[in-house]
């Protein structure tokens, strides 16, 4: 059996276009982020999801229940409950009684949290800046802006 020489043009097939180009998206999101994981556990002993959940509470200072953080980082309870009760040990996070409601639970950031957070995000910020060093800031905001066009399906269920 002979196999057709394939046309790999865009114009042959938007749709193999379209996958090769999330495919390369994928690819190249995966290894950022394998790199990341990379730096942060063996320059700062810790994981990117820890980090993530820090990220969150930064941005949350009031708090946020573990519920709320879960669905935030899109991640289950458990995965949530379980870093941040590591958090806590190490004296970075702390839960706090909801008033009026005497199974919530929020969790924040304490100062040393806040601290620790912020130097993370220094240099998470300067990884990043060194791993796209090679784009210029024009093409930075013509990728931006394609990718603003893409607009996926909300998953069954999320009212967005």
């Amino acid at each position: 059996m002979s196999q057709a020489k394939l046309d790999h043009s865009p114009e042959a097939a938007p749709s193999k276009a379209r996958l090769r180009l999330w495919l390369k998206l994928l690819k190249t999101s995966a290894g950022i982020e394998t790199e990341l994981r990379r730096r942060l556990r063996d320059q700062h002993a810790t994981t990117l999801p820890r980090f993530d959940v820090m990220s969150a509470l930064s941005r949350n200072p009031g708090g946020l229940k573990m519920s709320q953080l879960s669905q935030f980082l899109r991640v289950s309870n458990g995965n949530v409950t379980g870093i941040v009760d590591r958090l806590t040990e190490d004296g970075l996070a702390l839960r706090v009684a909801v008033p009026g409601d005497r199974r919530a639970q929020v969790a924040r950031l304490t100062p040393a949290g806040v601290a620790e957070f912020a130097r993370l995000a220094a240099e998470h910020e300067a990884w990043i800046d060194e791993l796209l060093a090679g784009l210029a800031l024009e093409d930075i905001n013509e990728m931006t802006a394609l990718l603003e066009q893409i607009q996926p399906a909300a998953p069954a269920g999320d009212a967005t």
